[in-house]
Order: C-alpha cells, then sequence, then structure tokens
C-alpha cells in the first residue's frame, strides 16, 4: 500500500535514536501517523515542525500498519507562527481540534480551514473570525451542527443570545 498526498503537520514524536513518529492531517486521508526514519536529523527537524505544509508518501506492507512517510517541506510557516503569542495558540487550537478526528477519516474541508486559519494569524481580527468558523465546521463533522440561524422557541432571527444544548439552536432574549 502506499500513496501521495499534501499535508499539514500537527506533531511529532521522538522514536528510537534517528527517528521520529509524525501526525500529520492530509487532504485526503485524514489524520494519518508516519514514521520518518531520520526524522531527528539536522536536516529534517526544520521541516517537521507543526504548521509546516508537506508533501508526503506513506508506504506500509498493510493499510493497517503504522507505515513509513517520505516527506518533503512545501510552505514552512512553522517559525513564522512562533514568533506571536496568536501564532502560537492558534497553531494549538487547530492541531488539537484536528487531533479529535478519527485517524484515516478524510475530512478535506477541515484541511482546508486549517490551512486558511494557519496563514491568517497574523491578523488578529480575522483569526478571530476564522476560528469560530473552524469550530463550528468542526463540530458538524463531528456530528454536533449548530443551528444559529433562528431562535428554537420563537423563531425570530434578532437577539441572539444562547445556544440550547438540547437542540443545538440558537435561542433569543
Amino acid at each position: 500500500m502506499d500513496w501521495k498526498d499534501d499535508a499539514l503537520i500537527l506533531g511529532v514524536r521522538k522514536h528510537g535514536e534517528t527517528s521520529a513518529i509524525v501526525e500529520a492531517m492530509t487532504a485526503r486521508h485524514g489524520r494519518c501517523l508516519g514514521l520518518v526514519r531520520g526524522g531527528r536529523s539536522s536536516r529534517m527537524r526544520p521541516v517537521l515542525q507543526p504548521g509546516n505544509s508537506v508533501h508526503l508518501e506513506w508506504r506500509a506492507r498493510l493499510e493497517e500498519h503504522l507505515g513509513t512517510f517520505q516527506i518533503e517541506a512545501d510552505q514552512l510557516r512553522a517559525a513564522h507562527l512562533m514568533d506571536t503569542p496568536l501564532g502560537i495558540y492558534g497553531l494549538q487550537t487547530v492541531a488539537g481540534h484536528l487531533r479529535l478526528l478519527p485517524e484515516r477519516d478524510d475530512h478535506h474541508g477541515l484541511y482546508q480551514a486549517g490551512l486558511v486559519m494557519l496563514d491568517h494569524l497574523d491578523e488578529p481580527q480575522k483569526a478571530g473570525r476564522l476560528l469560530i468558523r473552524f469550530e463550528l465546521a468542526l463540530l458538524e463533522e463531528l456530528g454536533f451542527g449548530l443551528d444559529l440561524n433562528s431562535c428554537a422557541a420563537t423563531n425570530l432571527k434578532r437577539e441572539l443570545v444562547w445556544v440550547s444544548p438540547k437542540s443545538g439552536r440558537a435561542v433569543s432574549r
């Protein structure tokens, strides 16, 4: 089994002396983990940072196996994100939320939303709105979509201030 895809690095952890296990959100294969041989080398360490976009190739004998990644850098945004507290918070929020998704379950819309979010973390006003939209899309993907268009009780569209925990719909004052 093997496939190629674009991905966003969510996290990296050590494995042995020179390898690393990389967690990535891919465009067409969802959240995946893979072993990167030599992932702790000085050449690969800057590429394997959370928030970076990469091209990866996954290979394994069976689909259920961990598999190995061959990774090439695409867009290295991690250093830029680490410059500001908003960048660090936004990156950790996006990565933490994407980790809630089941492994190898395709969520192309959330992958794209995560990239847009990370690309606009240097604009605080826009980043706040994008984060809210990202979280609403995540709830929708997980099956807990919210209907915030009108009041659950009166069907009015003004003075919507609460969300009903039972129905997931907005409630007016």
